[in-house]
C-alpha cells in the first residue's frame, strides 16, 4: 500500500507541475484559444488538489468506520 501512495504522489506532482507550466505558456501566448486554455489550466490547477484532498479524506473516513465497525462485532476483515 504504501509503494502505491508513493506512485500515486510522484504522479500528482508530475501532473501538478505539468499543469504549472501549461498555464505559463499560455499565459504568455496572445490568442483568445490561449486565454480559454488558460482559464482551464488555472481551474485544473485548484481543482486537482481540492479533489484529491476531498478523496483522500473520505478514504480515510470510511476506513475509519469499517475499523469501528469491525472491532465492535469482534470480527475481523
Amino acid at each position: 500500500m504504501k509503494k502505491t501512495k508513493q506512485i500515486a504522489a510522484a504522479a500528482g506532482v508530475i501532473l501538478l507541475a505539468g499543469l504549472y507550466v501549461l498555464t505559463l505558456i499560455f499565459a504568455l501566448i496572445d490568442s483568445p484559444w490561449a486565454l480559454e486554455c488558460f482559464k482551464v489550466s488555472v481551474g485544473m490547477t485548484i481543482l486537482i488538489p481540492v479533489l484529491l484532498w476531498i478523496y483522500l479524506t473520505m478514504f480515510r473516513y470510511i476506513r475509519q468506520r469499517r475499523e469501528e465497525t469491525a472491532g465492535s462485532s469482534g470480527e475481523d476483515l
